[in-house]
């Protein structure tokens, strides 16, 4: 998926998260570590609600942002709604699997940081900020669920 608008941008992370939550629900079905399967199980319904909160920034960011053009930016393997999930998570254990999510976050918001420092439009870096302080917000809530299954 080539990436030219916010609005692109958006739609691109909602499906990341959207992908990333079929791939984590599939795996812990097929997981037999019961302690990864029910981490996997949770990530999953956290990422679908990230798919969801992702999904209203889009309703309800102003249209002219969202068409703003991003610039410098790199192209992406298209997201396909069919696209098969990736079920490696059910060969990982509980640490691993941790350490894959917080990674691929980690990612998400280091290019939210990324556009910030290079957003020339006062919304439009309202907009990528907003984003980041989601993704923040959001894995930090994470790690304290993570931190708290891990205690058990």
């Amino acid at each position: 998926m080539e990436i030219k608008t916010f609005e692109d941008l958006i739609d691109w992370a909602r499906q990341l998260h959207a992908h990333l939550s079929r791939s984590l629900k599939d795996s812990a079905e097929a997981n037999t570590n019961e302690r990864a399967s029910a981490l996997l199980g949770y990530l999953s319904e956290h990422e679908s609600e990230l798919e969801r909160i992702t999904a209203e920034f889009e309703k309800q960011a102003d249209p002219k942002v969202l068409q703003t053009r991003l610039y410098d930016f790199y192209n992406h393997q298209p997201f396909d709604s069919h696209r098969k999930s990736d079920t490696h998570y059910a060969q990982l254990g509980f640490d691993e699997i941790a350490r894959e999510i917080f990674n691929f976050h980690d990612e998400l918001m280091e290019l939210y940081r990324s556009l910030l420092r290079k957003a020339e439009l006062r919304d439009a870096s309202d907009l990528v900020e907003e984003l980041l302080e989601m993704e923040e917000n959001e894995s930090m809530r994470l790690a304290r669920q993570v931190r708290s299954m891990d205690d058990v």
